[in-house]
């Protein structure tokens, strides 16, 4: 049995805790929150038994094996760097960090301490997302990934009456980018590697962080186009060009159909059957991870982390939007 603390008492972290419920390894101990009614409330209504408002105190427990951290982004690196040299597992949600820099002490301490830390983003586990990989052959010679995902964001309403919520807030290391953007740029690392060039432009809120955005990056021998935004919606389909097809992907961050059309007219419905709730497949990657003694998973490496982060800074540096976490 896995012992789980988790630190955020949101609705992604409950949203983790429903996948995590369907593993046979999975056992929420602990809750951490900087406020104790927080802490109490939530561990009273998922069944944990411990409850800390101190991070020092919450990594030292001898009763948890592994974190799930759901906090905000500019909190992400000081916690898992404290529960790593603590000895515990790591999960933290995307981004990993605020900048590379950060990323690269998470890296360090993971490896100092010989224990597993992996990025929570779940595309690249889901079922739909290995047809991607298994099928890809079948376009030919690939020229082009284009990625849309852009949804409006109630938090928006708030903003355009005055009130900045923590998702359009810098201090947070937030906006659109690293809120949603991501989905968007992770299943591009992993299937296509780093970029050779990258062109950014943005729409920048007065908050100091993006509303909405749109990226060129040049490869070898193709493009890629990523479109993003939490101040307006779009229902256009992903799609990886082919010189024989194309595949067709509905919904980025969730795939939830995937399709090859033919440049002959054929259609191929590659769609698996995935659970109901996509972040299933992170969380029993993770547990599997750690009951394997592995360190690093293969498919959310590292090095696909990293590369992430990297294209994230240069997309922010040529949008202007700095972080406090960048002057640190």
């Amino acid at each position: 049995m896995i012992r789980f603390g988790v630190i955020g008492t949101n609705w992604i972290t409950t949203r983790f805790l429903d996948a995590a419920s369907n593993i046979e390894d999975f056992s929420l101990v602990a809750v951490y929150s900087r406020t104790e009614q927080k802490a109490e409330e939530f561990a009273e209504k998922h069944g944990a038994t411990l409850t800390f408002t101190s991070i020092e105190k919450f990594a030292a427990s001898k009763e948890i094996d592994a974190v799930y951290i759901a906090s905000p982004n500019s909190f992400h690196a000081e916690q898992a760097i404290i529960c790593m040299n603590a000895g515990k597992h790591v999960m933290c949600e995307k981004p990993l960090a605020s900048n590379v820099k950060e990323v690269v002490k998470m890296v360090e301490a993971a490896k100092k301490n010989g224990v597993l830390l992996m990025e929570a983003l779940k595309t690249s586990f889901l079922p739909n997302f290995i047809s991607i990989q298994d099928n890809l052959h079948k376009i030919g010679k690939v020229r082009r990934f284009f990625a849309s995902y852009c949804q409006y964001s109630s938090r928006y309403d708030a903003y355009k009456q005055g009130t900045v919520l923590n998702a359009f807030n810098p201090k947070f290391s937030n906006g659109a980018l690293m809120d949603i953007g991501v989905y968007c740029i992770y299943p591009l690392v992993v299937l296509f590697g780093e970029p050779k060039s990258i062109k950014a432009n943005g729409i920048m809120l007065s908050s100091g962080v993006d509303g909405e955005g749109s990226v060129l990056l040049q490869y070898e021998e193709m493009d890629a186009i990523i479109m993003y935004s939490k101040i307006a919606d779009s229902y256009v389909s992903s799609e990886i060009q082919g010189e024989d097809g194309n595949i067709i992907i509905d919904q980025i961050n969730n795939l939830g159909k995937v399709e090859i059309k033919y440049r002959d007219g054929r259609v191929e419905d590659i769609t698996q059957t995935q659970h109901d709730n996509t972040m299933f497949y992170e969380a029993k990657e993770f547990i599997d991870l750690i009951k394997h003694h592995k360190t690093e998973s293969t498919r959310n490496s590292f090095n696909h982390s990293l590369l992430t982060a990297k294209i994230s800074e240069q997309v922010r540096k040529q949008n202007g939007i700095v972080y406090p976490a960048d002057l640190d």
